[in-house]
């Protein structure tokens, strides 16, 4: 991600610098034309921090940055996680500012082939993007906003949450929830193809079948779920879900949830 949104801020007027320590990211880095500045000398410099870093590792890296960092200067978060569970140093002359892209619709109006493939966005694809003002100045909203939309650029909606709705959207709901069932998907796919139905034609029948089911669930078409489907539907919720899954949005759990991402002792594991 860090490569990714580069890529659209070296486009921007912004003055960039780049700060990185793994072999690896120097190497991307330095394949793009980039080169690397010395972390003291670039956060002393900084008017905006963007944390392009794994969860599990913001806090450890975050006392670093922020300590150095003139007052006025701004943060920004990619992700709710580590803000929300409370990874962020404490520092009232500060703005922190938390994003996440929403990456591009699956119902979109794409031409170009190319940003049809682009799934993540911050390439060719439109997308929209979540932002919140964590604490800081109410004129720091735009600042941190029309620097969100550079860097996940095309940019269609930027929707203003706070960090708290942006940790329901994520993890609970993009991840838990929804990563969760498209994986249940896929596994049935396999399951069917393990059955005897052809690879080919369960992923076409499916991949069709979902877009019919946004379609419908989402109001992008006027015709209801039949009977038959609507039956299926049911006796499937009693085989799949737990009559209590909505709990995952409980504070409780989205906080455990978050916990778990942040953590280091998890950072790695798949």
């Amino acid at each position: 991600m860090g490569c990714r949104i580069a890529e659209n801020l070296r486009r921007s007027e912004h003055n960039l610098l780049y700060v990185e320590i793994s072999a690896a990211g120097i190497e991307r880095l330095h394949a793009r034309g980039l080169e690397i500045t010395p972390h003291d000398q670039a956060v002393a410099a900084a008017d905006i921090a963007i944390l392009a870093l794994p969860d599990a590792l913001i806090g450890s890296i975050a006392p670093s940055i922020v300590s150095g960092l003139r007052s006025g200067a701004m943060v920004i978060c990619l992700d709710p996680a580590a803000p929300y569970s409370g990874d962020l140093p404490e520092r009232a002359d500060i703005t922190y500012f938390v994003t996440h892209p929403c990456h591009p619709p699956v119902v979109n109006d794409e031409t170009d082939p190319e940003a049809r493939r682009d799934f993540f966005g911050a390439i060719r694809a439109r997308q929209n993007i979540v932002c919140a003002l964590m604490q800081g100045p109410e004129s720091d909203y735009a600042v941190g906003e029309a620097i969100c939309r550079e860097m996940f650029a095309p940019v269609m909606k930027a929707h203003r949450v706070t960090v708290e709705q942006m940790a329901i959207l994520e993890p609970a709901l993009s991840e838990t929830v929804v990563a969760t069932c498209m994986v249940v998907i896929k596994e049935a796919i396999d399951e069917a193809v393990e059955r005897g139905v052809p690879e080919e034609a369960a992923r076409d029948f499916i991949l069709g079948h979902i877009n019919i089911d946004i379609g419908i669930l989402f109001g992008y078409v006027g015709s209801p779920f039949s009977d038959g489907a609507l039956l299926a539907i049911e006796r499937g919720k009693k085989f799949l879900l737990q009559p209590d899954w909505k709990r995952v949005f409980e504070p409780e759990n989205v906080l455990g949830e978050i916990k778990a991402i942040t953590s280091a002792a998890t950072f790695g594991r798949k």
